[in-house]
């Protein structure tokens, strides 16, 4: 899993930060099991505790055997809404 923080002001003077976890599955068989990966991203974010998540991207790269699969989840570190 791969992280990284980055500020900005939204819509004001108040700075907000978001974080940010990448996430693939590894390398060879295996790598294009779409179930699998979603399975590791929540138990990536059951790991990290109270968050709210933003936003989680997908992509998929063609490679010579199994597609590359990977995540990206947004997210700040706050109670979840309920």
């Amino acid at each position: 899993m791969h992280g990284d923080k980055s500020s900005d002001t939204f819509g004001g003077d108040e700075p907000w930060t978001i974080n940010h976890f990448s996430q693939s599955n590894p390398a060879g068989s295996g790598q294009g099991y779409v179930a699998g990966l979603l399975r590791r991203v929540a138990d990536s974010l059951d790991e990290l505790g109270d968050v709210t998540v933003q936003d989680i991207t997908f992509s998929s790269e063609v490679t010579g055997g199994e597609d590359d699969l990977t995540m990206t989840v947004y997210y700040a570190p706050a109670p979840r809404r309920t």
